[in-house]
C-alpha cells in the first residue's frame, strides 16, 4: 500500500464544507469520485482541517491510501483535468506511511479577509464592512490577548460536541492591506466556528459596539452567549498547515 499526500487549493463557495454532507455538494465528495475514476477503487480521504460550508483553503492538506503503482504526480495531473474548476491540487508525495492529515499537523494557519470598500470581483472572498469606521488599534489589542494556552468555549458553536476547548494559539496579527484587513491566526488546533467567531466579535469592538476591555471578560465566561456575531464565512481560508 502507498500513501499519498494531496494538497489542495478550492473556492468553498458552493460547498457544503470539506466533509461528506447528505444537503449537498462537498469538497471531500468530488476529491473522492475522482479518485474513484482514476485509481479504479474506493478511497476514503482524510483531511487535516474540515473546513465549513463557504470556507476557502489555499493548503488543504489530505491523504489516502491506494495499492496502485502509480507516480503521485499522475494522479495530481488526473485529478486536476477532472476535479470540478472550484478544486486544484497543487501538490502530490508519497509519505511515510506513519503520517496522518490531521493528527501529525502541529499547527494550523488561518486567514479572515475584511474589505473596506464594496468589491464586485471579491465579493465570495471576504466580508465588506464599509459604512462605518474600524479601530485597528482595538482589535490588535483583541487579537494579542488570545495568544497562549486558552479555553475557547465562548468562541466556538454551542452544538459542535466538543468536550475540549483548549488550543493554544501561537500567534495573531491584524494587518492592512490597501482597502482590506486581514486578520491571521496560528493555533494547534481550531474549534468549529472559532475563526469567525473571533473575527465577528473584534469587529463588534473595533466598531465601538463593545467596549476592548469587555474581550477578555467574554473570553473567561467559556459560554457562546457572551461573545459577538460569527463574520459569514466567505471571508476565511485555511492557509497553511505546518508540520
Amino acid at each position: 500500500m502507498h500513501k499519498i499526500k494531496l494538497v489542495l487549493e478550492y473556492d468553498g463557495t458552493n460547498f457544503v464544507g470539506w466533509q461528506i454532507q447528505p444537503n449537498g455538494p462537498s469538497v471531500q465528495a468530488e476529491l473522492e469520485k475522482a479518485l474513484r475514476q482514476i485509481l479504479q477503487h474506493e478511497v476514503t480521504t482524510i483531511a487535516a482541517g474540515r473546513t465549513d460550508a463557504g470556507v476557502h483553503a489555499r493548503g488543504q492538506v489530505v491523504n489516502f491510501t491506494t495499492d496502485r503503482e502509480i507516480d503521485p504526480r499522475a494522479i495530481a495531473k488526473g485529478l486536476n483535468a477532472t476535479l470540478p474548476d472550484q478544486i486544484v491540487v497543487l501538490s502530490a508525495e508519497d509519505v511515510d506511511a506513519a503520517f496522518h492529515a490531521r493528527y501529525s499537523a502541529t499547527a494550523r494557519v488561518y486567514r479572515y479577509y475584511l474589505s473596506l470598500r464594496p468589491t464586485a470581483i471579491q465579493r465570495d472572498f471576504c466580508w465588506y464592512v464599509g459604512g462605518y469606521v474600524l479601530d485597528l488599534k482595538l482589535m490588535r489589542n483583541c487579537a494579542e490577548s488570545i495568544v497562549g494556552d486558552h479555553d475557547f468555549a465562548s468562541f466556538c458553536k454551542a452544538d459542535s460536541g466538543v468536550e475540549n476547548f483548549r488550543c493554544k494559539v501561537e500567534r495573531t496579527i491584524w494587518n492592512q492591506q490597501g482597502s482590506q484587513l486581514v486578520f491571521e491566526i496560528c493555533a494547534n488546533r481550531f474549534l468549529y466556528g472559532m475563526v469567525r467567531a473571533l473575527v465577528g466579535t473584534m469587529v463588534e469592538v473595533g466598531r465601538g459596539h463593545r467596549p476592548a476591555e469587555e474581550f477578555k471578560r467574554i473570553l473567561d465566561a467559556r459560554d457562546r452567549r457572551a461573545a459577538g456575531m460569527s463574520a459569514p464565512a466567505k471571508g476565511l481560508f485555511l492557509e497553511e498547515i505546518i508540520y
